[in-house]
């Protein structure tokens, strides 16, 4: 596809559900349109095509993944349904952006990765965090040494569902719980503010009725000391904060998956300051043209090291608690 540097690029939007319909509402914000849409139930897809002006329907979704005019597949399905998914696509030439988590475990992620490398395709997981100007904001200031050392951050999810076993939240079979659906956004804002990934561990988890992860705690640490503590939770309510501890100062994120908002608590006089870059309404905007530079040529915008390193770290900290999803080799 060495035209992909000259021309608009063609997506291809495989499912219907939030994500994807808050793609459409990017592309619109662009004054773009997604170029095809696929889905399990065709009526779905149609509707979806006639809601976002898209124009291309497939009778069979597994058509997009051969159709010469699809230059970016966006996989917005179940996490147990990437892997197969990926495989077809990017076996196909197709660079993916792949919704969160990316895959259920390090191994299916390693697997994709090669093969995108063996068919020179970018492969991304749609992180919003990794794409929100505030984060390139404070990172720039971290590394410029205004903030001084990172010693502690203090990581919070919690997400009140009602006991429904039939919702995906807490199916085990769709891969569903605590760390897939919210921890990933935990560790991976954690992870922007890490010298390194951390290489230790101590963690205890509390199962709901249906066996799926509900709620857990965790410790973390890194070679360098810096240490990560992270609450999740399905069936309480806790504010989705971000505190990172520096030398010379506090950093609090609030709504951190999509912040465009931090305060930052000097230590020195106790003064707080207020930081905002972007725009939570755009977080899709921010990540879908981040993607297109990534197969223009810049692939360090998607950060797929960091997205390896948490797929590891969350996939460590299942196998500690000894939880495995179905197929999972024991």
């Amino acid at each position: 596809m060495a035209d992909t540097e000259r021309r608009e690029l063609n997506w291809a939007v495989l499912g219907c559900g939030v994500i994807a319909h808050q793609m459409g509402d990017a592309f619109a914000a662009m004054g773009r349109k997604i170029y095809a849409v696929g889905n399990r139930t065709h009526e779905k897809a149609v509707r979806f095509a006639e809601e976002y002006g898209v124009s291309k329907v497939y009778d069979d979704f597994h058509e997009m993944f051969s159709d010469p005019d699809v230059d970016i597949i966006y996989i917005t399905t179940p996490h147990n349904t990437h892997i197969t998914f990926l495989r077809d696509a990017l076996a196909n030439g197709k660079h993916v952006l792949c919704e969160k988590s990316i895959t259920l475990n390090s191994a299916e992620l390693e697997e994709a990765k090669a093969l995108a490398r063996k068919h020179r395709v970018v492969l991304a997981e749609a992180q919003t965090i990794y794409h929100m100007p505030l984060y390139r904001t404070l990172t720039e200031r971290l590394e410029a040494g205004e903030f001084g050392r990172v010693n502690v951050i203090t990581m919070n999810f919690g997400s009140y569902k009602e006991y429904n076993m039939k919702n995906r939240f807490f199916n085990k079979a769709l891969a569903g719980g605590a760390m897939l659906d919210i921890g990933v956004y935990a560790l991976s804002c954690a992870r922007l503010f890490l010298a390194s990934s951390p290489d230790q561990f101590q963690t205890m988890m509390k199962q709901a009725p249906s066996g799926s992860d509900e709620q857990s705690v965790t410790i973390l640490q890194n070679r360098e000391g810096q240490m990560v503590t992270m609450a999740l939770t399905m069936h309480s309510k806790q504010p989705k904060r971000a505190m990172i501890s520096c030398d010379k100062c506090y950093i609090e994120i609030m709504e951190y998956p999509r912040a465009q908002k931090a305060r930052i608590t000097w230590t020195e006089d106790g003064h707080t300051e207020d930081v905002e870059a972007g725009e939570t309404a755009k977080a899709l905007v921010y990540e879908l043209t981040d993607m297109e530079k990534a197969v223009r040529g810049d692939s360090s915008v998607m950060k797929t090291d960091f997205t390896t390193d948490v797929m590891r770290l969350m996939t460590d900290i299942r196998y500690a608690w000894g939880y495995y999803y179905d197929g999972e080799m024991r």
